[in-house]
């Protein structure tokens, strides 16, 4: 990343503090883990949670909600959250088992997914806005929470950076509908090759009702 003037790098460091507020309020907590996931909306693909404990001091300039990222900046981050955290990890549920349960209960088994693979449990969640059903572990839900705790920032990287390299490893396979581009969601261009190819094994059958016969 490019180098910073001290203002600028005062700046960044002074709004990740503010994105601390959450985690220094549960410190007494050992192992606080953010939870979030990516893909809820597209017509095709899986559906990714990340859950990502931080170290208490661990400083990553940019931590932030991955949708306000440059691809770029999202990549470098991937990198760097995996070097510097105590755990890291990802659940993926795929397009058949979203179908079959809906969007929402795939989302919670993803986030399952990833706190069970995480190699040690924390001690309290903070999460992206839900309440995760059937974990015993304390959870903090937090509306808007990826702008808001870098714990929630860097475990909404991890998902968001895990899901577009699934997609863009898709595109190789079913080149025609353009999911290194739109990574799934509904796009014109999706939608156009959708409607004149018919679906394909990732799309999710239950979001393209509209769109297909």
């Amino acid at each position: 990343m490019r180098k910073l003037t001290e203002e600028k790098l005062r700046s960044e460091q002074a709004r990740l503090e503010k994105m601390k507020e959450y985690e220094y309020q549960y410190q007494e907590h050992v192992m606080i883990c953010g939870i979030d996931e990516a893909g809820r909306g597209p017509l095709a693909g899986p559906v990714v949670a990340g859950a990502v404990i931080l170290p208490r001091n661990c400083e990553i300039l940019y931590l932030n909600d991955s949708k306000k990222l440059s691809e770029k900046k999202r990549e470098a981050l991937f990198l760097e959250i995996q070097e510097k955290a105590t755990a890291f990890a990802v659940g993926v549920i795929g397009p058949d088992r979203i179908d079959e349960i809906n969007i929402l209960q795939a989302t919670y088994e993803a986030m399952r997914q990833a706190i069970e693979r995480l190699g040690t449990q924390p001690h309290v969640l903070l999460n992206d806005a839900v309440t995760i059903p059937g974990i015993s572990i304390e959870q903090v839900p937090i509306i808007k929470g990826d702008g808001k705790s870098v714990s929630i920032a860097a475990a909404s990287i991890m998902a968001k950076v895990t899901r577009d390299h699934m997609m863009e490893e898709y595109d190789t396979l079913f080149p025609q509908y353009g999911f290194a581009k739109h990574k799934g969601y509904g796009t014109a261009a999706h939608i156009r090759a959708l409607k004149e190819l018919g679906p394909c094994p990732i799309h999710r059958r239950s979001f393209i009702k509209n769109f297909v016969n």
